[in-house]
């Protein structure tokens, strides 16, 4: 391969010329106590880290950004740390996917502006994965993606806990009763008990998973525990990676095609990803020109079978049993006759040159393809005359009677009301109703909150019932389980026709059909379609308003609709000299 000639860097635009511009950026390089020998004729790495003190998923970050920057002076380039929005999930309100285009935008013009050739991209907290990628899709300079890994097992009184799914099960215990405030107090110190991401298949390892079958991170990287010393080195083997890719000039446009996009989509399926991988997914690949549907992820699913047996799809393993029993790389070894191994990866060679000798330690863990965990993939795509746009559920994580219900609905117009509505012990309900949660969408939430896993009403609960089929345009987390419809598309929110919906009216799910439909006639449907009153607007000012003007609707990506790669003309970077 053809090296890149130093004079050929983008950085030598900033510091080569011998002009009063260039003077000027090479006298605050010595400002900052580096010599030309640092800089000049050498890649210059943007390493931008996403670390903050209340980023609890990132907490090891300050500490991984020395490695990187190690691998990178290891390899003859000269890196420099960039900080990044800091988007986790546990603090960020309303809701961090509010958040997730705000990092698209600000790694796109943090890359464009400042003299980069390539960037190493730190993330790993749900959002961060897209945000990143996004960002750095459309600058297109060199990219690597660093996997912030998972924490280690959840422990308390001898049990293994998994983070969200093992909160959610303990939260219902003790609303019935079952649970005394020591026994509380136990698990909330013990369900989180170091650095790292949720160690079950939650949103965090579902996008980490994808970056690295999409061919964007070092083989396998995706598994590895936080704060296992391999982590460590495989953060400077990044830093050494990206000199040589900047040198290669292998940008993501060669590496995130169609074949890596669906690769990603099928690994996702056979993890048991979370339903949020439907909306970031399509919107990582639309940002490199891929024109990835809902029907597409549908399809997929319906032909690739689940095999890690990792909460919460599966029933009884963690992110750190998955990476002892192989990881990523020995699930794909797995289903490696579905996937495109031609595509390139950021290691220069093809997928599957990077699957050479991987290997199943743990059939159990990672199961063969003759014993799935599920025989479909994770997710299905819902459509019908609620939400004809489509909306998403996770069979695998839900009672399998549920895959054909027919109840009355219960609506709720916004979460006070659901919650004050399920703690109320002499509320009328049963295991058949259908519980409704509307105007939490992209515009209605706002920002789309992870709000769709309703809880089980106290009345039910203290009953015995720990399922029920409930709907939402609403997202939920990566670690929830459940009957729980979401993404119902368009929402409520613009006049979609979860909006029309009336408590009492019967709703209908036929999972093998895959269609979600309200069993009230037409003339009914206009007629109180032509009664809607708009809502307010949920922003009128900054960033808020912004998102509401451009945002996408959930089965579009909820990206904003002037970042996507068709928005306006295809130009180079401007003069900035």
């Amino acid at each position: 391969m053809t090296k890149k000639d130093p004079k050929t860097l983008r950085s030598a635009r900033w510091f080569a010329p011998d002009d009063l511009r260039s003077f000027g950026h090479r006298s605050r390089m010595m400002q900052l106590g580096y010599g030309e020998e640092d800089f000049r004729d050498r890649p210059v790495i943007g390493v931008l880290n996403t670390w903050s003190e209340l980023n609890t998923c990132h907490s090891h970050f300050r500490e991984r950004v020395k490695d990187v920057k190690r691998g990178i002076t290891q390899a003859g380039g000269f890196g420099v740390e960039m900080p990044s929005l800091s988007v986790d999930e546990s603090f960020t309100k309303p809701s961090s996917m509010l958040y997730r285009n705000m990092l698209a935008m600000e790694t796109e013009e943090m890359i464009r502006s400042h003299p980069l050739d390539g960037v190493v991209l730190m993330g790993g907290c749900d959002k961060t994965t897209p945000g990143l990628v996004m960002g750095a899709i459309s600058a297109g300079v060199p990219m690597i993606y660093l996997p912030a890994g998972p924490m280690l097992r959840g422990n308390y009184a001898g049990k293994i806990l998994g983070s969200g799914s093992d909160a959610w099960k303990y939260w219902d215990e003790r609303r019935a009763g079952n649970i005394s405030d020591e026994e509380w107090l136990g698990v909330q110190g013990g369900i989180a008990r170091s650095a790292g991401t949720c160690m079950t298949m939650g949103t965090a390892s579902t996008m980490t998973a994808i970056a690295d079958a999409m061919g964007l991170t070092l083989p396998g990287a995706s598994s590895i525990p936080a704060v296992d010393s391999g982590h460590q080195r495989m953060s400077a083997a990044c830093g050494r990676r990206i000199v040589d890719m900047v040198w290669e000039d292998l940008t993501p446009d060669r590496i995130i095609t169609d074949a890596a996009c669906r690769n990603a989509a099928i690994v996702a399926m056979a993890t048991g990803c979370s339903t949020n991988a439907v909306v970031h997914l399509i919107a990582m690949a639309r940002r490199a020109g891929v024109n990835m549907q809902l029907e597409d992820l549908d399809g997929l699913g319906r032909t690739t079978p689940l095999i890690a047996n990792v909460r919460p799809s599966g029933k009884d393993y963690l992110m750190e049993d998955f990476y002892y029993a192989g990881g990523l790389r020995a699930l794909m070894k797995q289903i490696e006759e579905m996937l495109d191994t031609s595509a390139l990866t950021v290691t220069g060679k093809s997928m599957g040159e990077n699957l050479e000798g991987a290997e199943v330690y743990n059939d159990d863990v990672i199961r063969p393809l003759s014993n799935p965990v599920y025989h479909e993939g994770s997710l299905a795509v819902l459509k019908g005359n609620l939400c004809p746009s489509g909306a998403v559920i996770k069979p695998a994580a839900c009672d399998p009677k549920f895959y054909n219900h027919e109840g009355p609905a219960l609506v709720f117009d916004s979460y006070p009301e659901m919650k004050k509505a399920v703690d109320d012990e002499t509320l009328d309900i049963t295991p058949d109703h259908v519980m409704v949660l509307r105007n939490a969408g992209p515009q209605g939430g706002p920002g789309f909150p992870e709000w769709g896993m309703l809880p089980i009403p106290k009345a039910l609960i203290k009953q015995g019932h720990r399922d029920m089929l409930r709907i939402s345009d609403a997202r939920m987390s990566g670690t929830s389980y459940g009957a729980c419809v979401l993404h119902v598309s368009p929402e409520a929110h613009v006049g979609g026709p979860l909006a029309l919906l009336k408590t009492g009216d019967t709703v209908r799910l036929d999972l093998a059909n895959r269609r979600l439909d309200m069993l009230v006639d037409e003339a009914e449907l206009d007629a109180r379609r032509k009664a809607l009153t708009p809502p307010e607007p949920r922003f009128e000012r900054g960033y808020g308003w912004m998102f509401l003007q451009h945002v996408t609707q959930a089965d579009q990506g909820c990206d904003f609709d002037f970042l996507q790669s068709d928005f306006g003309r295809t130009a180079g970077e401007p003069d900035i000299f």
